[in-house]
């Protein structure tokens, strides 16, 4: 699509470019689409901005990747065709793994998800093994990697499904979101709700994490520890309204 950047819709417009582009690909599922208009309708509500509730959500978030032991991000087909460099990076940063996980079950789009992902220069990809599942979830997204989910303390589960949130977290792990939509399950039950599009979180919260990996631990669990993530999600709730 040739889209002047003049046009209104722009940043909106080019965004959709990379999600149709993800589904000739084959990372992206036509369903992927639907959940993204869902949440580009919340954006209009925010104004296409990063609103000061999220900025203080990303820092809680960077600062708990930083003092998390073991740390995953999990990708789906949006967030491999939507950020796919700020998703190597933040790996790279963190020694953390990407690990691909899908709600429709599809081996080849998990397999084509991992290897686009490795072409563009990740280093570490997991895929979802059969014989290794958490507990209390029934969707495909249950399948996990035993050296990846399954013994994280910590996931970064961008567009997440509110199912999975809850399962991992009665897994005893720690959740980070990203969720434009502060009323879903998943905002009401990840550790750290960042509300706000996945496109403009990645670029700040990779900036945060430069910035807190230089405070000493005892400075990053003081800031973790004065984060409350219901209170910004009611921040949120306000704006929207």
């Amino acid at each position: 699509m040739n889209i002047p950047k003049t046009h209104p819709r722009y940043t909106s417009l080019k965004i959709r470019e990379r999600l149709v582009k993800g589904i000739e690909l084959g990372i992206t599922s036509m369903d992927g689409l639907i959940a993204h208009g869902r949440g580009e309708a919340f954006d209009y509500l925010l104004g296409e901005k990063t609103r000061r509730f999220a900025k203080e959500a990303i820092t809680g978030a960077a600062s708990l990747l930083l003092l998390a032991k073991h740390p995953v991000i999990s990708v789906n087909g949006n967030t491999a065709a939507l950020v796919t460099d700020e998703l190597i990076a933040l790996s790279e940063v963190l020694s953390a793994p990407l690990e691909v996980n899908v709600f429709h079950a599809s081996k080849e789009r998990e397999k084509k998800i991992a290897a686009y992902l490795k072409a563009q220069g990740a280093k570490v990809v997991l895929l979802p093994d059969a014989t290794c599942t958490i507990l209390y979830l029934d969707s495909n997204r249950k399948y996990v990697h035993k050296d990846g989910i399954y013994k994280a303390d910590l996931v970064f589960v961008p567009l997440e499904d509110g199912d999975r949130a809850e399962a991992l977290i009665k897994n005893g792990k720690k959740v980070i979101t990203i969720d434009l939509n502060p009323l879903s399950r998943t905002a009401k039950t990840a550790t750290v709700t960042i509300v706000d599009n996945i496109t403009r979180v990645l670029p700040l919260l990779l900036k945060s994490i430069k910035i807190e990996s230089k405070k000493k631990k005892t400075v990053l669990e003081r800031v973790w520890k004065e984060y409350d993530n219901k209170r910004v999600l009611r921040e949120a709730i306000r704006w929207i309204k």
